[in-house]
């Protein structure tokens, strides 16, 4: 019988995690779940926190940034983290009006997605650049930060500076 390394550790963590091993510290993976921002609030009104972001895109000149994502979501903290540096939150508060949208299990909110023509949402995050006027403005893109702890500030620095004003 063939084992999974991958299951093997997942119930390992959990054992670990439950206090079956005495002594013993869940793997530096199982811990970074825990880290970082928690930005998306399920109780806030997302489309009228978008609304209002475009209000405020369009009398600054500038566009609207969307995260859609969810607490529960490594990834999602992990661009939150991102956006907290000096660098990306200097160019962020410059160019763009964020807002983080609650998505649950991409079971939420997902009236936040349609109205910028976007379906379906593959993972968490999915990032929609918005101009004040409400046009997509990253529409080949949106998908692909489902594996945003893992991109380098400087990779993601650099696609946030492309979209901005």
């Amino acid at each position: 019988m063939r084992v999974d390394p991958f299951r093997a550790c997942a119930i390992l963590a959990v054992f670990m995690a439950a206090g079956f091993f005495p002594g013993a510290t869940a793997p530096a993976s199982a811990a970074l779940d825990d880290d970082g921002p928690r930005p998306f609030n399920e109780a806030a009104d997302a489309m009228a926190d978008v609304d209002a972001a475009l209000a405020r895109a369009g009398a600054r000149g500038t566009r609207a940034l969307l995260v859609l994502g969810g607490d529960w979501c490594h990834d999602s903290r992990g661009l939150a983290a991102k956006f907290e540096t000096p660098e990306l939150a200097a160019l962020i508060g410059e160019n763009y009006e964020l807002v983080f949208v609650d998505v649950g299990h991409r079971d939420r909110n997902l009236d936040v997605a349609r109205r910028f023509g976007v379906g379906d949402l593959l993972g968490t995050p999915t990032v929609l650049i918005v101009s004040a006027e409400g046009a997509l403005l990253n529409a080949d893109s949106v998908h692909g930060w489902r594996d945003a702890a893992s991109k380098s500030l400087e990779e993601t620095t650099a696609y946030f500076r492309a979209y901005a004003r």
